[in-house]
């Protein structure tokens, strides 16, 4: 009597490699991980997306504070009212002057203040510490400071000083309100450009800066053909991080120039629409279209941060 065994072989066909088996340790941990993240998953979800429904929804109707009973569905009026007012067009390009201006000036500085502080000096950790200051401060409060101590017509201390030099006082707030929220942006994010940045030299090896400087390559060389070669994913990452915090801001127009003067970013201009116009649907639907614009800014710049980091990772 002959018997026959069938050895059943897996199928490797698609592509030749057995899949990795996985451990039960493995996948009990994954179930731990899992469940960890899923609560904070879902009270993200919850106190995001729920309002951000709502607001859709409320986009849809006819709601002024000024007739609190008189609620009606509006259709798309309220977005039809947004594109054909004018004023969003003129806030999406308040916001990208005032934005872009101020990311280049803080990035410019941010640089130069890295150079300097790449150095070993007697108070380097003082100065840092000094440099970094303007960041920890409150927007709120940034803006009051610069309001009344340093820009105020009568007792600024830059008028006083420009009175000191024989010249006449300069009202910033209503004669250069856009130059004035430059100054106080570029102010108050160059030490976090300058962070970044700082962090990017000091990975810079010194022996490779040593043989270009032994091999006759003199500072501006050295600098221009590998000091910002290497620097560039650092400034990538500090131009992406910084606009988008600068896209927020919010206080410095509010106290310092009511948006006149060509200052009403998006921000400003959902505040006025919702808490003086009282406006709650065409608001909602300024604040839906903004959203949107956002994240797809938001989802351009994460993916090129994404996209630095890997290839910072096959390097």
């Amino acid at each position: 009597m002959t018997t026959t065994t069938t050895i059943t072989t897996p199928d490797t066909s698609d592509s030749g490699v057995l899949p990795p088996a996985i451990a039960p340790t493995s996948k009990r941990k994954a179930r731990v991980a899992r469940g960890l993240v899923f609560p904070a998953l879902f009270i993200s979800i919850a106190l995001t997306q729920i309002p951000f429904l709502v607001t859709i929804v409320v986009s849809f109707l006819n709601w002024n504070q000024l007739r609190p009973g008189d609620i009606s569905f509006a259709g798309l009026s309220n977005y039809i009212a947004v594109f054909t007012t004018g004023d969003f067009l003129e806030a999406l390009i308040a916001t990208v002057i005032i934005t872009g201006t101020s990311v280049v000036l803080a990035l410019l500085l941010g640089l130069a203040f890295a150079l300097l502080l790449d150095r070993k000096f007697l108070g380097q950790g003082v100065v840092r510490t000094l440099m970094i200051t303007p960041f920890l401060v409150m927007p709120a409060a940034a803006a009051l400071i610069w309001k009344y101590s340093m820009l105020d017509v009568n007792v600024g201390m830059v008028n006083v000083g420009l009175n000191a030099i024989g010249l006449p006082s300069v009202a910033f707030n209503t004669d250069l309100p856009v130059v004035t929220i430059i100054m106080l942006m570029t102010w108050q994010f160059t030490p976090f450009f300058m962070l970044i940045l700082l962090a990017g030299l000091q990975s810079q090896s010194k022996e490779v800066l040593e043989a270009a400087s032994v091999d006759g390559a003199g500072p501006i060389r050295t600098f221009r053909h590998m000091t910002l070669p290497h620097l560039r994913q650092y400034i990538e990452i500090a131009i992406l991080l910084g606009g988008i915090m600068m896209l927020q801001m919010f206080d410095p127009i509010a106290i310092m120039t009511k948006g006149t003067g060509g200052t009403k970013t998006l921000p400003y201009l959902l505040y006025e629409r919702a808490f003086i116009g009282l406006d709650i649907g065409q608001a909602a639907a300024f604040g839906v279209i903004t959203v949107v614009i956002t994240i797809g800014a938001a989802s351009l710049a994460l993916r090129s941060l994404f996209k630095v980091f890997v290839e910072g990772e096959v390097r």
